[in-house]
């Protein structure tokens, strides 16, 4: 085992690391999440072309897609996190709030019951329930084989919350 100045062993230094790390992670609160059906998928390599509406997906490799129910009380988020690959959010009631950790300004995209929004994966972001009605969202997530679908992460510092 490689040691440092002091005698520390590399190991123990990532060990702390990490722990740093998840000590100031921002998980979920007053959210539950139910995963619907995971289903495994080989590479794919779709084009449609149905007039003005054309749709490309491509991947490289196998991966693994996931559909789950995600329920937020009033006053509840889903944490500052990222995904491996892009997330189709279809939100069945209440309004899902989301900021992306990027923005300096920290405006939320309000999505009302009855919309769709695309995650594109890789970016940091929080949803919350800012109202007074059960949010619940229908996830389709797509990401490598594998993979972890959620990585929790450090509030970006860009919003009060």
């Amino acid at each position: 085992m490689k040691k440092l100045a002091g005698g520390v062993s590399v190991l123990t230094v990532l060990a702390l690391l990490v722990i740093a790390a998840v000590a100031v992670a921002t998980p979920a609160t007053l959210a539950t999440t139910t995963v619907l059906a995971p289903g495994s998928l080989g590479p794919v390599d779709v084009q449609m072309d149905n007039g003005d509406w054309k749709l490309r997906l491509k991947t490289r490799g196998h991966s693994d897609v996931a559909t789950s129910e995600i329920r937020v009380a009033p006053g509840g988020q889903l944490g500052w996190h990222r995904h491996p690959g892009p997330s189709l959010v279809i939100v069945k009631s209440g309004t899902s709030t989301f900021y992306s950790g990027d923005d300096p300004h920290c405006i939320g995209e309000a999505h009302p019951a009855g919309t769709a929004y695309l995650d594109p994966g890789g970016d940091v972001h929080i949803a919350r329930n800012e109202g007074t009605q059960e949010l619940v969202l229908i996830v389709t997530r797509i990401i490598p084989a594998g993979a972890t679908p959620r990585v929790d992460v450090p509030a970006p510092g860009n919003c009060p919350f």
